[in-house]
């Protein structure tokens, strides 16, 4: 397994991980048809390529050999860094492929500059809640974020340098 910075190639990839993510993740959380339309916006291709491209964005993915099996979508910004989405396919979990791409954007991230990294997840995803306390991240705050014209609660965790 290798952690290496996405390509535009990687972008069918990507999505077909974030699909499969939220189908097995979210089934409590959202509806089947606004995970699907969530999925189509964050990962439209023409979007994925403008962040894989972009100097302020960073997504490494995990690359199992076989093709990417997980990925990171994270900003810089005013707060150091922000982890908005990590993913690793359902048949890959327990593998510490989640932890190698968080650690290598944690490295990233703090080589850029990063004193403090924040990480979104959605509060109901009690899953991804216990990773980023178990990496060390503090919760810090309660936000929303809208999927499919929907809001929904997001904790925010800090983890400083």
């Amino acid at each position: 397994m290798i952690v290496r910075e996405a390509m535009v190639d990687d972008i069918d990839a990507i999505e077909a991980v974030a699909r499969a993510s939220w189908e097995t993740d979210y089934p409590a959380i959202l509806s089947r048809e606004t995970a699907r339309e969530g999925v189509e916006e964050w990962y439209d291709a023409d979007r994925l390529a403008a962040e894989i491209e972009s100097d302020d964005a960073l997504v490494p993915v995990a690359d199992g050999g076989d093709g990417v099996v997980g990925f990171v979508h994270a900003v810089e910004d005013e707060a150091g860094g922000t982890i908005l989405r990590l993913y690793v396919a359902p048949e890959h979990r327990r593998e510490g492929v989640g932890g190698d791409l968080l650690d290598h954007t944690r490295e990233v991230l703090a080589e850029r500059g990063a004193e403090q990294i924040r990480a979104m997840v959605l509060a109901e995803n009690e899953p991804g809640n216990e990773f980023y306390r178990r990496h060390g991240f503090e919760l810090v705050e309660e936000s929303e974020t809208v999927i499919a014209a929907t809001s929904y609660r997001e904790n925010v965790y800090v983890s400083e340098r």
